[in-house]
């Protein structure tokens, strides 16, 4: 192996040089049961940021206009988190989307039965509230934050 091949298989990722020595992953969502595409198929990264950025500035909006009266900026982005946490909670319990969500074509369901009880939402938007477990992700672009709840954003 010379050098550009080391530097291509590290800078790929330990999976392309696995799949490289004949592994297979299938692909993502397969373990799930989803199919590969279409409706009901996992969620890409980019739609999910996209609604995620739309319901942040959909609260910041509720936040700054309604709660802070506009004058209060420093506390804004709190308020922002309390009403982004309220909006999720409510929303995916009853609808399985945000506004976010569905302008983007998204639904959150739960693995086993298919709709999220509350408890499993309150959980999920506690989690993705904090950050940190929408950040680690599984084999399947799953945050900890959905595993955790046993919930999976498929596309509708």
């Amino acid at each position: 192996m010379d050098n550009r091949q080391a530097i291509g298989s590290w800078l790929s990722g330990p999976r392309a040089a696995l799949e490289e020595d004949g592994a297979d992953f299938g692909y993502r969502g397969e373990q799930l049961g989803l199919p590969e595409s279409g409706p009901g198929s996992l969620a890409r990264p980019g739609r999910r940021l996209g609604a995620l950025l739309l319901d942040w500035a959909l609260c910041f909006l509720i936040a700054y206009s309604l709660i802070t009266d506009g004058y209060d900026q420093s506390s804004t982005s709190n308020w922002t988190l309390l009403v982004f946490f309220v909006l999720g909670v409510l929303t995916v319990t009853t609808l399985g989307f945000t506004p976010g969500k569905r302008l983007f074509g998204l639904r959150v369901v739960a693995l086993d039965t298919g709709t999220v009880h509350p408890g499993r939402g309150l959980l999920r938007t506690v989690l993705l509230c904090l950050a940190v477990p929408a950040l680690i992700w599984d084999r399947d672009g799953r945050g900890l934050h959905d595993r955790v709840a046993r919930t999976v954003e498929v596309r509708i």
